[in-house]
């Protein structure tokens, strides 16, 4: 499937960019989130949880796994970066078939426990400031997204 770019100047422009997807998303949908340490991953999930229309403060749930937001639909954050093994069983299927939007960071690392459809984002350094974005629809709803966001 085809890939689609975005680069985005500071945290403000990922952080807009990335309410332009929340805006966009449905129930049960997932996304991932990739990249090295300090390239923006929950600057970008705070976006999604703008789109949601989420007042809280959103933060990394690296020592909880998994953190709950309510807003038009409820978000779920993931960090799975501290698991020690693909294969425990934290239920993330009830999440993924679940009413509200999944976004999981370090993804890769549970690669195995993923719905076959997805929308993958990695976030690249592009300058000290900037990030180069990568949007990898996993299936036809996230391609159709990625159109329309790209429009």
């Amino acid at each position: 499937m085809k890939n689609f770019e975005w680069k985005a100047d500071n945290a403000e422009e990922t952080i807009g960019f990335a309410e332009r997807i929340g805006l966009l998303l449905e129930a049960g949908d997932v996304i991932t989130l990739e990249g090295d340490l300090g390239a923006g991953k929950t600057t970008f999930t705070k976006g999604i949880a703008k789109g949601l229309g989420i007042a809280k403060t959103v933060n990394s749930p690296t020592f909880t796994i998994i953190k709950e937001y309510q807003g038009k639909l409820p978000l779920y954050h993931m960090d799975v970066y501290r698991l020690k093994d693909s294969e425990e069983d934290l239920g993330f299927d009830e999440y993924f078939e679940g009413d509200g939007v999944t976004v999981v960071e370090w993804a890769h690392l549970i690669e195995d426990q993923l719905p076959v459809e997805f929308l993958q984002i990695q976030l690249f350094y592009d300058n000290t400031s900037g990030r180069k974005i990568v949007l990898s629809p996993k299936g036809s709803r996230y391609m159709q997204l990625c159109k329309e966001l790209f429009e």
